[in-house]
């Protein structure tokens, strides 16, 4: 069998999957953000924590509960690492330098997972287990309580049988506590057991001194493997146990293991829009934003698969491939549908090293981060992205034909839009204003590790440029030839994963607010129909529009100009 067909049968199954569960799984979870019980597991942890979940909020309210708990999160991570060379079960780590717990802390908890570290080489197993794999599921949940709520704005009708009013958004503890209880542990422990039999580790062990093929030896250690890689990929988190991360064999044994993987990383950001469609009161609307998000993420997987299997250049075309950076379990096919896979969500996760694609293909890796990180995008995140791009494509529709925009309903005034356009304005301010700093600074310029010729080139400032869209996208893949371990880096970086996590935020419950405050608008004649297919191909228009304008100049000067010398 070809590589190319195979890839194919791969994509297929893949989607063949996907749908099979978008439905059962959509329709679940709404159910979930729309009961009006709790479990009693749910009730003790209300109580542990001392919230009412019962207690209605508006969104100032929905937010200060989102910014304390990642506060919170941030610190009890921060301590963690700074106290583990004391701690049990540290396999003889020392604590972590200020800086780098700070990254690390601040990546985890904005569901970035960016790694300026060596996973197995630094971390001991209490701060892998009870920090950086709670922060996967907690992290996780919170994007998808945020999602929920701007459905909710979109929904709401002043009164909607749930006794929520004018302007009250639920409640961020009860969505937090059941997204994580109901819907992440469950799938979790499953995909685990998928993992360990299919030959994942899941163990406390120490560390061993094992032979090579060659000779000599080298020392590895164990830990709760598998029960972490299932939740960085279906919580779209991506750091890894080990430092190969998805390449490793512990974390990801073979290629079955690859491709459940990959539909761990996109079940949950697609069936969002099921239960989206449910939510609102109009599947159709949902199918729409499932039209959007796929025929993007189809299209990038296209391209990359055709730039990698085309592998231009003499060194390429005389190995006949573009193997280099990829692991030969998987070959050029999957690390392809890999990479477009958790680059076009907020994983970071990899199976392959995303600086050794061809320069094209790093252009694309970089391109679907640049979009925002919404075909399907994060858990949650890429939902609640979406809408707001909806939301501008309706702005752009309605100052066509010279009517008021409305969208679900809502109408789309000066204030939504000023929201909306302030949110899709925070990464790229984040992404270019740190990118430009470092290629001035010199000591930012000296982390690059390839040689002069290339590193002070195209593909050194790409390096830099994916760090900071990597960060400021709260994706956390990496293009392997920047040292980031460093203080400007670890801070730098730090910050644009926190400003552009939770920035945003403050938009899209701004944003819900502002919806959830006005009163229906009726459908008439001259109403634009947002759950038709011409809808979804201006949203297309619109995100590529946006994107390129913002972006061009800077992938010019990085992947592009790499490409054509």
């Amino acid at each position: 069998m070809s590589p190319v067909l195979a890839s194919v049968l791969q994509l297929t199954a893949l989607v063949a999957a996907l749908a099979l569960a978008y439905r059962p799984l959509g329709d679940y979870m709404a159910a979930v953000y729309s009961s009006p019980q709790h479990l009693r597991v749910e009730k003790v942890i209300y109580r542990c924590i001392g919230a009412d979940a019962n207690a209605q909020m508006r969104w100032p309210a929905y937010l200060r509960g989102v910014l304390a708990f990642s506060a919170a999160g941030v610190l009890v991570l921060y301590l963690l690492q700074r106290l583990q060379g004391g701690m049990p079960l540290s396999l003889g780590f020392a604590s972590i330098s200020p800086d780098q717990a700070f990254n690390t802390a601040a990546s985890f908890v904005a569901n970035t997972n960016w790694q300026s570290y060596s996973g197995e080489q630094a971390m001991g197993h209490v701060v892998q287990t009870a920090g950086l794999a709670v922060q996967n599921f907690v992290s996780a949940a919170t994007g998808m309580a945020v999602a929920i709520a701007l459905v909710r704005g979109f929904a709401l009708r002043r009164t909607d049988g749930t006794g929520r009013r004018a302007g009250e958004l639920g409640n961020f503890w009860a969505d937090l506590v059941r997204g994580t209880v109901r819907v992440l542990v469950p799938i979790a422990v499953l995909g685990a057991l998928v993992l360990v039999a299919c030959g994942a580790i899941q163990n406390f062990s120490g560390i061993h001194e094992v032979g090579q093929f060659m000779g000599g030896s080298q020392q590895t250690n164990g830990g709760a493997v598998a029960s972490q890689e299932v939740i960085k990929e279906l919580g779209t988190n991506g750091g890894g146990y080990f430092n190969a991360n998805s390449a490793h064999p512990f974390e990801n044994p073979d290629a079955f293991t690859n491709l459940f993987e990959i539909f761990l990383i996109l079940v949950i950001p697609f069936a969002l829009t099921r239960t989206f469609g449910k939510l609102v009161g109009n599947v159709r609307q949902g199918y729409a934003i499932l039209a959007t998000m796929g025929v993007i993420w189809l299209g990038f997987t296209a391209l990359m698969l055709w730039t990698e299997f085309a592998h231009g250049g003499p060194a390429l075309q005389a190995a006949g491939a573009a193997m280099e950076g990829k692991e030969t379990r998987f070959g050029v096919g999957s690390s392809a549908i890999f990479s477009v896979a958790t680059t076009l969500t907020s994983t970071g996760a990899v199976d392959s090293f995303h600086s050794s694609f061809t320069a094209f293909g790093g252009g694309i890796q970089l391109l679907g981060m640049m979009l925002g990180e919404i075909a399907p995008g994060g858990v949650g995140s890429g939902l609640y992205g979406m809408l707001v791009m909806a939301v501008i494509a309706v702005f752009i529709a309605g100052l066509m034909v010279g009517r008021t925009p409305e969208y679900l309903g809502k109408k789309i005034g000066t204030r939504e839009i000023k929201l909306a356009a302030c949110y899709i304005l925070v990464t790229p301010t984040l992404v270019l204003g740190f990118t430009a700093a470092s290629m001035v600074l010199p000591d930012a310029l000296g982390s690059m590790l390839n040689t002069k010729a290339l590193g002070a080139g195209s593909h050194g400032f790409s390096e830099v440029l994916y760090a900071f869209t990597s960060g400021a996208n709260n994706n956390g893949s990496a293009f392997g030839g920047l040292n980031a371990n460093t203080p400007w880096y670890n801070t730098t970086i730090g910050l644009a994963m926190l400003l552009g996590r939770f920035l945003p935020m403050v938009f899209v419950l701004a944003l819900a607010g502002s919806l959830a405050e006005q009163k229906p608008v009726p459908e008439t004649a001259g109403t634009l129909r947002t759950e038709k297919p011409l809808f979804a191909g201006l949203l297309v228009g619109t995100i590529l529009i946006i994107t390129g304008l913002t972006y061009f100049p800077a992938l010019a000067l990085g992947p592009l100009a790499e490409g054509l010398s």
